[in-house]
């Protein structure tokens, strides 16, 4: 039955018996709600679809926003993770590097070290040798003092003849003849 029989039915009905109230609850509980379905369906079928039409647009253009969304996020994921590698990397060389130059200016600073001892080492047998060589002199010629006293000494008092006979051989021994 469409709605216009039904509305029909109900003035037929009311016609009949006068204006009156329907206490049949199955019967006007059915009327009551084709007729509240028949203008949901009329009015609000307009209302509905433009409702859902929107909503669907909205929900697309949500979807389509986060799927461009994902993409950049994926691009700029894509951008960090190479940039991390590129610092990754430039770390890795700078260590490199700085171990390389660590290793060398401790090799320099060793070879360095070892040249100094050397010097040090030739300079301080140097400072031995001269004053060896000061310090011999100096007794050589506190020796030539004391003998030349002595000399002088045993000289004032006389001298033997066999003792002047074996100063004169060693003098000309030591003169190398």
């Amino acid at each position: 039955m469409s709605i216009l029989g039904t509305v029909l039915l109900l003035a037929t009905e009311e016609a009949e018996h006068g204006f009156g109230l329907n206490f049949d609850i199955l019967e006007t509980n059915i009327i009551n709600l084709g007729l509240l379905i028949g203008i949901l369906f009329y009015f609000g079928r307009k209302v509905l679809t433009n409702t859902l039409s929107e909503r669907r647009s909205n929900i697309e253009k949500t979807i389509v926003s986060a799927e461009t969304k994902a993409k950049e996020a994926a691009i700029a994921l894509s951008e960090v993770q190479q940039k991390l590698t590129q610092a990754q990397a430039e770390a890795q060389r700078i260590l490199k590097t700085a171990e390389d130059n660590a290793k060398a200016s401790r090799e320099a600073i060793l070879a360095q070290a070892t040249e100094d001892v050397e010097r040090l080492k030739e300079t301080a047998a140097r400072d031995l040798n001269t004053e060896r060589d000061r310090a011999i002199a100096q007794l050589r010629q506190q020796v030539v003092a004391m003998s030349l006293e002595k000399v002088e000494s045993e000289l004032q008092t006389g001298v033997a003849q066999d003792t002047q006979q074996k100063l004169i051989d060693s003098s000309i021994a030591l003169l190398g003849g």
